[in-house]
């Protein structure tokens, strides 16, 4: 665990060019040319992947509403909806995301959904990163 948990450690080798471009407002996924697809979650050898900008639209796959503040760093987010995001180049493709700008019963299975990038802050926690989030499209 790195010193600003949760934050994520944009540092880590694998996912820095995830987290490089988020920083730029930018979504990018590793595409792996041997499997002609993209390879998320990339593994140790990231230098082997070609980060590839994609669209940021997609559809909820599934997705939790958190009440509880299981960590207290996550207490000033409540309540807040987390999801399954499968992306348009490639639904099997699904990413992990804060799903924002909604009322989360009105959420459904298969709604379209387009990225927007916010600052992740956590009570307690020194600094912030930029992320990527999802919001109802439109």
């Amino acid at each position: 665990m790195h010193e600003h948990f949760p934050l994520p450690d944009a540092s880590f080798a694998p996912l820095r060019p995830f987290w490089d471009a988020a920083a730029t407002e930018r979504l990018v996924m590793p595409y792996s040319a041997r499997h002609g697809r993209i390879a998320w979650y990339p593994d140790d050898e990231s230098d082997r992947y070609d980060w590839r900008e994609v669209s940021g639209r997609g559809s909820l796959y599934s997705w939790a509403v958190v009440t509880h503040a299981f960590l207290p760093q996550y207490r000033d987010l409540l309540p807040f909806a987390t999801g399954l995001v499968a992306l348009e180049e490639d639904p099997s493709v699904r990413l992990v995301s804060l799903i924002v700008d909604c009322d989360p019963a009105q959420l459904a299975v298969d709604q379209p959904l387009e990225v927007v990038f916010r600052p992740l802050r956590f009570a307690g926690v020194d600094g912030e990163q930029m992320a990527p989030h999802f919001k109802p499209a439109g």
